[in-house]
């Protein structure tokens, strides 16, 4: 093994919050230990950490004599040049976590478009949509369908609990590497699960009904479509990395063209309704203004958006249109970020995530001048502000909460009669 050493990013928690953004139904193979979390990702173990301004990056590479066997479609391999993987590896962590967006900038677009956005929103900043492979968010959501927050976080949870993605992983994935004594598998590719004998052997593993979802997609994919036809589908302006931005057409009150051709393709695939057609198309493929909608987006909707009367009193295909429809108008195309927020604002898991109290100090030191008048009538007055803001995170589930605290201070003068 071979490791890039720790490098950093200046972003604070506002841009990003790498412990929300990790856990919040997204992804599903992260692992966290002490206040690191670890990924096997694009042919190297990727590992994060965060601080109040900077996001603490690392990678850690496998021998150049060991070839990992299978990679994702979209996986460009990079060489053994140290000065390469690092570049490489700076490009991937801007890449997966997306940080190209100024987020602070969506949020106040967002708020001005929706004054419940405006109204919830601020307490859960940081919050980043990730640019995952295609087949990874595909295979991830097929895996997490019909479970709830808590229950997708346990499948990426900790290393003793290989479940679902954690086991496909082991049993199927290349070994990248060991940290301590951890190992790390990458995701297979979906020609790693085409073998008729998988689907068996996943349903001893305890997919249950997935199993078969997994097998005859990998099939699907592999088989029954020309290499790439995953990426195919992808947004042209979020391509995947390396590749050139391209116009992606006008948006349209149901999205734009290739968002909705894309979820139709997906559509076709076993195990993939409407709303994991979604996921994967606003968090595998870019599809910003892709809307999913669960059980969970839809009492936000009834409670917040004046939804479950009339036509739409139920959760019918027609509702969930009417949804992603209500919200794309708000938001536009990046209406999937802007919903994700508040999902994650409106669960329970995150409820006490973050507070945020602002004091603020004004200092005034009155100092006398040569220009002031002889029976000292005028003085200026070096006013300094002090802007302190408290942040309390919750790191995980189960963990104390910890507060940051960032000083900011400005000086100003303001001349004073006495």
């Amino acid at each position: 093994m071979r490791g890039t050493g720790w490098r950093q990013i200046p972003i604070n928690l506002t841009e990003l919050c790498l412990d929300t953004t990790l856990r919040c139904g997204q992804s599903f193979r992260w692992k966290k230990h002490d206040d690191i979390w670890s990924c096997a990702l694009h042919g190297r173990i990727l590992s994060l950490r965060q601080d109040s301004t900077y996001l603490h990056y690392r990678a850690t590479f496998p021998d150049a004599s060991i070839t990992p066997r299978t990679l994702p479609s979209s996986i460009a391999t990079s060489g053994v040049d140290q000065s390469l993987e690092v570049r490489d590896t700076e490009a991937l962590v801007y890449h997966y976590l997306n940080l190209d967006s100024n987020l602070t900038t969506l949020y106040e677009q967002w708020s001005e478009a929706d004054a419940n956005f405006k109204k919830k929103a601020p307490r859960f900043a940081g919050v980043r949509i990730l640019k995952q492979d295609a087949w990874e968010a595909l295979i991830g959501f097929i895996c997490s369908s019909n479970n709830n927050i808590s229950r997708i976080s346990q499948m990426a949870g900790p290393p003793q609990s290989y479940k679902h993605m954690q086991k496909l992983c082991l049993h199927y994935g290349p070994l990248i590497g060991h940290i301590d004594s951890q190992p790390f598998h990458d995701l297979p590719s979906s020609s790693a699960l085409t073998d008729p004998k998988v689907e068996a052997h996943l349903r001893q593993l305890g997919f249950g009904y997935r199993a078969k979802y997994i097998h005859q997609t990998a099939v699907i994919v592999s088989q029954d479509h020309e290499e790439g036809w995953l990426d195919s589908l992808r947004n042209p302006e979020s391509p995947i990395m390396g590749h050139e931005i391209s116009p992606a057409g006008n948006m349209l009150p149901r999205g734009r063209e290739g968002y909705r051709l894309a979820h139709e393709e997906l559509l076709s695939l076993q195990g993939v309704g409407p709303k994991v057609a979604d996921c994967v198309c606003l968090m595998g493929l870019g599809w910003g203004e892709a809307v999913p909608v669960d059980t969970h987006v839809w009492q936000i909707a009834q409670r917040d958006y004046r939804f479950g009367k009339g036509k739409h009193s139920s959760l019918t295909k027609a509702t969930y249109d009417a949804v992603g429809d209500h919200f794309r108008r708000l938001w536009g195309k990046e209406a999937g970020w802007a919903h994700s927020v508040l999902f994650t604002a409106d669960l329970r898991a995150f409820s006490a995530k973050t507070s945020t109290q602002i004091e603020i100090k004004e200092v005034q030191e009155l100092k006398g001048t040569k220009g002031e008048k002889e029976n000292g009538d005028w003085q200026d007055a070096s006013v300094a502000t002090q802007t302190i803001t408290t942040t309390q995170v919750k790191r995980e589930f189960n963990e104390e909460d910890k507060d940051i605290v960032q000083i900011e201070t400005t000086k100003r003068k303001r001349t004073r009669r006495r």
